[in-house]
This record gives structure tokens, sequence and C-alpha cells, in this order.
């Protein structure tokens, strides 16, 4: 076990040459479960985001998926301070907002806004587009009253709709174009960062295309960071360059787009794909195989111990249930938490996290193992633990 602090060792943060906009780093979110009665005690806690760490670069989109129930959206509303987190820290531009109150976070909602899922109750039914669109630029007074109204008429001009409908109400409009008013006001104050809550799950397959090109097309002219919030696989692909996936409260992979989807290593991640239809695959021939997980999602009040994902895995050892598989970064720009990582069909047969944990290969401490400093932090380091070589690689 000498040759551990060999496998993997503490190496300083690279040097980035853009600062990230939005950095993450264990981030918990536990809802209380209550008794019923008069004294209402607490006996439990649902365990809706535990340990989450990712960063947003500047002009860039991070995808956060996975399956409904895995902690997307509390994320998202934690980020935006919509919740307040029960640990951990959000440094938006270098300044944690985790703990900030009411009044201190006033500037910043103007940095980070929200495009919400449902387009037809995230607007109120009873004003008009223009006092919607127009009333953040009321409440943080960006411009004079007497031009609030051509600045929402540009707006609606900017997302593709008629600016002469900003005195028409939010039932005269259809899906799409509703989607487009939510996208407009999250844009009325110039944001830097833009959470988008499953923006087109609630379209039509054709207005889903339309909504995505207009994101782009905003990112390109404004230079807005997205975290995008999804679970169309395919949707997150034309639209992310970078990818997280979440099981159960924790992020198992994380990536680039190419690591990701043409060499996951994580289970989890490759049934996910598994279940995306592939049209090269159907130009060729042949279809790729469906990868079925048995059982339900655990509950997120009684989570399993060690890797959550290991009730429903196909290769879960004793390793699984015992210790929880650390977020190892195996490639430039790929992390993953499970303790087999590998393609599909090429897992190894023996853990290849043991010797950095300290343990043997069942989970259990190892007398004449040593511990090495993995790190958890946000973002990628210059070095990472090449699988195929059980050894460190560098850029």
């Amino acid at each position: 076990m000498s040759d551990a602090k060999t496998s993997l060792t503490k190496d300083p943060a690279p040097a980035a040459e853009t600062k990230p906009v939005l950095s993450v780093d264990n981030l918990r979110m536990y809802f209380p479960v209550k008794t019923s009665g008069i004294i209402r005690r607490t006996v439990g806690h649902v365990q809706a985001v535990d340990g989450v760490s990712f960063e947003v670069g500047a002009a860039t989109s991070l995808g956060l998926v996975g399956e409904s129930g895995c902690g997307k959206s509390t994320t998202g509303r934690m980020v935006t301070r919509l919740y307040k987190p029960t640990g951990g820290e959000i440094k938006f531009e270098g300044r944690d907002i985790a703990t900030l109150n009411a009044r201190a976070l006033m500037p910043l909602r103007r940095e980070i806004q929200m495009i919400f899922q449902d387009p037809s109750t995230s607007l109120n039914p009873r004003h008009t587009v223009g006092t919607i669109i127009g009333a953040p630029l009321r409440i943080h007074k960006i411009v004079p009253r007497d031009k609030v109204l051509p600045r929402v008429q540009e707006l609606l001009e900017v997302v593709g709709l008629n600016p002469e409908h900003y005195n028409r109400y939010p039932h005269e409009f259809s899906g799409g174009q509703r989607q487009r008013i939510g996208i407009a006001r999250a844009l009325t104050l110039n944001p830097k960062l833009l959470v988008a809550d499953e923006p087109v799950s609630a379209l039509d397959v054709s207005i889903q295309a339309q909504v995505i090109n207009l994101l782009q097309d905003i990112q390109k002219e404004f230079g807005v960071s997205f975290l995008f919030i999804a679970h169309d696989l395919a949707v997150v692909r034309h639209f992310c360059p970078e990818i997280a996936v979440m099981y159960l409260g924790k992020i198992v992979e994380i990536g680039d787009r190419d690591s990701i989807y043409e060499a996951p290593q994580h289970p989890y991640t490759q049934a996910l794909l598994s279940a995306v239809p592939d049209v090269k695959q159907a130009q060729v021939g042949g279809r790729r195989e469906r990868i079925r997980l048995e059982g339900d999602v655990p509950s997120p009040i009684n989570p399993p111990s060690g890797c959550r994902f290991r009730t429903r895995c196909p290769i879960a050892q004793d390793i699984c249930a015992r210790v929880e598989p650390p977020l190892l970064q195996i490639g430039k720009k790929h992390k993953v938490a499970c303790h087999f990582p590998g393609v599909i069909g090429k897992h190894p047969e023996k853990p290849v996290t043991a010797r950095l944990l300290g343990v043997d290969d069942e989970g259990r401490p190892d007398p004449g193992g040593s511990p090495a400093d993995i790190g958890n932090a946000p973002g990628y380091a210059d070095t990472w633990f090449d699988l195929e070589n059980n050894s460190m690689g560098r850029a």
C-alpha cells in the first residue's frame, strides 16, 4: 500500500483562463419531516441535495440531468436563493451568497435570474405582458418610468414577439409564446447567469427547437451563462458543452459533452443514455441495447449506505454498501463517482478506488493502507487518475 500516495497526489488548482461565474461547493439541502398535531416534532430529513459541487464558466452552459426527484430543481432554486441552503457554498463571481439575507441579496437579483418550467403558472394571469416584464425595471429602478415601455417592447422583439402586444394578457398567447415572455422577463435586468429549469419540457417538440435556438442566440448576443436543468438528454447535448448527471441528491458523473455521451463511465449514466433514441444508429441499422434498471428509486429520507445507486446497480459489490465512492477525476474534464468506472461491458472486476481510500476490495479498513488526498473541489485539476494505467495523467 506504499504506492497509494503515488496513485493520486494533491495538485494545485489549475490556472484558469477565466474565473467561473458560479462555483458551488458541497451544497446541501435537507427538508425537515415533521409529525402532525399541535406539537410538531422533526422525525427526519429529506436529503434533496447532499454534497453537490460544480462550476459554470463565463458565457457557457452546464446541463444538470437526472430522473425526476433527483434534486435538479432544488439545486437551481438554491443557486437563485429561492431556498436557503442547509450547508455548502454558492460563490457568484467569488462572493459566497449562500448565507446572505434578503437585503444583501437584493442587488444580486439583477445578476441571477430564473426561467421556470411551466409558462402558464409562472406568469400572473391578472397582469398584462407589459406589467410582467416591466416589473423588475420598476422595482430595481433601472430606467426612468417613461422609459419602461420602450424597454419592454425592445425585449419582446428580442424574444421574437410583436412589440405591440405588450397590453395583452398571458392567456392570449400560446405555450411557446408564454415561455418567450418568461425569457424576456428573465433578461430584463441583463443578468450574468440564467437558471433554466426545464424551460422546454412543457412545450411541443417543434416549439422546443425554436426556444432552444432563441436561448442560444441570447447567449451569443449577451454573453449569459446558463445552468440548464432538464431530463431530455438530447436537448442538453445540443445546448450544453458540459453535463452533470444527478442521482438521489448527488452528482454521479460530470464532464464535457464528448466524455459523457461518447464514453460514459457510471452505470447510471449508461442506463440513461441507452434510453435516448439514436438517429445515426437508426440510419446505419441496428439498435442500441436498452439497459433496464430494476427496482425503484430509494427514499431520500433514508438513502442507502455507501453508493446511493447500489440498490439498482448491476455491477455493485460489497464495497459499494460500505464506502461512498468519491467524485474522482478520470480525465481532463471528466469526473465519476463509482468504484468500478468503465465503459459498457468493460467495468473492472476490482474497485479502482480501494487503494485511494485506504480500504480493501470489500471496503473494510486496510491496516497497511494510506488514504490519498482525492479532493472534491469544484472544477477540474491539471492531473487526474488514469484508469487504464492506474496512475496519474496530465494535460
